[in-house]
């Protein structure tokens, strides 16, 4: 009698424990779906930013809601598509849109943040100043910023015009709320902050723009 207890016993953990199992492997997959939903929407957000840049004429068709904006609506409340400018650096394959200062979404939460002591790019002797998270997870958009050498390039796409920037610039401060920047204040410059991952510092990337042209 005392060995069938045991037995009942075991087989009701197996039972629930199996469960449990297929319950996260679900969540996992159900979660890994959504972001890969987030992520798709937002690459074709920012072609769509091109598109509306070079062909005013077809503004309106995009200012309707896509199938899969409206299929899970709680999604639209984590992300904003209004965007204003697009980052690129090819050496890393970042290609992300960024939205204006005044935002809810412009956080690092969220997004690229556009820091507020930015001037954006088309001010001459101005410095564009991006932070973002490092580390994993679906924000961490600056992961692979720690990899640029001196020379690099990036490129903000911002009111018709393409900014090219090259790296002349990288350091680490301590991470203390506040960052220091060292720039050369008669040039156009960008800047990208983020953290270096299970560290107390913070990576700092001085870009200098050394070209302008229409896209």
């Amino acid at each position: 009698m005392k060995k069938e207890k045991i037995n009942k016993y075991n087989k009701s953990r197996f039972v629930i424990g199996s469960l449990l199992i297929l319950i996260g492997f679900f969540l996992i997959i159900f979660n890994n779906y959504s972001d890969y939903k987030i992520t798709k929407i937002e690459e074709q957000k920012v072609e769509e930013f091109f598109i509306e840049e070079s062909q005013e004429e077809v503004q309106e068709v995009f200012e309707e809601p896509i199938e899969v904006l409206e299929e899970k609506k709680e999604e639209v409340k984590t992300i904003n598509y209004d965007y204003i400018a697009v980052i690129e650096i090819p050496t890393i394959g970042l290609k992300r849109g960024l939205v204006s200062k005044d935002s809810n979404y412009n956080n690092v939460n969220y997004n690229i943040e556009i820091l507020k002591e930015s001037q954006m790019p088309n001010v001459e002797n101005g410095n564009f100043i991006l932070a973002s998270h490092s580390g994993t997870g679906r924000v961490a958009f600056f992961k692979k910023l720690n990899e640029l050498k001196l020379g690099d390039e990036t490129y903000i796409y911002f009111n018709g015009i393409k900014y090219k920037y090259k790296i002349t610039n990288i350091y680490d401060i301590e991470k203390t709320g506040t960052a220091i920047i060292r720039r050369n204040q008669l040039k156009t410059t960008l800047t990208m902050i983020t953290c270096r991952t299970n560290t107390n510092k913070q990576i700092v990337i001085i870009s200098e723009l050394v070209d302008k042209t229409n896209y």
